[in-house]
C-alpha cells in the first residue's frame, strides 16, 4: 500500500480520546471502572452554551465523563438536554455504529465482568482466522442501550468446549 506522504510537520500528533455517547452513565462508568479497573479521570457537567457550539446541538446539557484505558482515554457523554433526542438501535453494519476493542489476558472472565454490568455477549467467543488478531479469541459484548465492546484475547475455557462451540456456530 503506498500512503502519500505529507509536506511539513506532521498534522496529528496522537489520538486525544475516543467519545461515546451513553444513556446509563452510572452503570457505563462503573462497568470501566469497578468492573475492568480503569481510573475516571474526571466526570463534571459542561457549559451548555460552549457545548451546543461544539456540537451543533442546540439546547445541549451534559454530563461528561473521561476514564483512561491503557494508552487510551474514554470519553462518555451522557445528554440531559435538549429533551428531543433520540434513542437509534443501530446494527453493526448500520452506518455511523462504532465500538471500542480491547485486548484482553481472559476473554472468558472479561465475559463475566461485562455480564454484572448488562454487557451480554452477542455470540460465544470466537477464533479469529484472519488479520492481526489470529489465534485469538474475539467476541461483542452489548449493553442494552447499544454501546458495544469487543474483547480480543485468549480463552481460559476447555478448547474441546470451544471447538464444540465454533462447530455448532459454524453449522448453524
Amino acid at each position: 500500500m503506498n500512503t502519500p506522504s505529507p509536506t511539513g510537520p506532521p498534522l496529528v500528533q496522537g489520538v486525544n480520546h475516543t467519545s461515546f455517547t451513553v444513556y446509563d452513565l452510572e452503570r457505563i462508568l462503573a462497568f470501566l471502572t469497578k468492573g475492568l479497573g480503569f481510573p475516571l479521570v474526571s466526570k463534571a457537567t459542561r457549559d451548555p452554551a460552549s457545548i451546543s457550539k461544539i456540537t451543533g446541538v442546540k439546547g445541549a446539557d451534559v454530563m461528561v465523563a473521561f476514564v483512561q484505558a491503557p494508552g487510551h482515554r474514554i470519553e462518555l457523554f451522557h445528554y440531559l438536554a435538549p429533551d428531543d433526542r433520540r434513542r437509534h438501535d443501530i446494527r453493526p453494519c448500520d452506518q455511523g455504529f462504532s465500538h471500542l476493542a480491547f485486548d484482553v489476558t481472559d476473554i472468558d472472565r472479561v465475559i463475566e465482568v461485562g455480564r454484572k454490568y448488562k454487557f451480554e455477549p452477542v455470540h460465544e467467543p470466537l477464533l479469529v482466522n484472519a488479520g492481526p488478531n489470529t489465534g485469538q479469541y474475539a467476541v461483542y459484548l452489548r449493553e442494552p442501550d447499544g454501546l458495544t465492546i469487543e474483547v480480543v484475547g485468549p480463552s481460559t475455557r476447555d478448547s474441546s468446549d470451544r471447538d464444540k462451540v465454533e462447530r455448532l456456530i459454524a453449522t448453524a
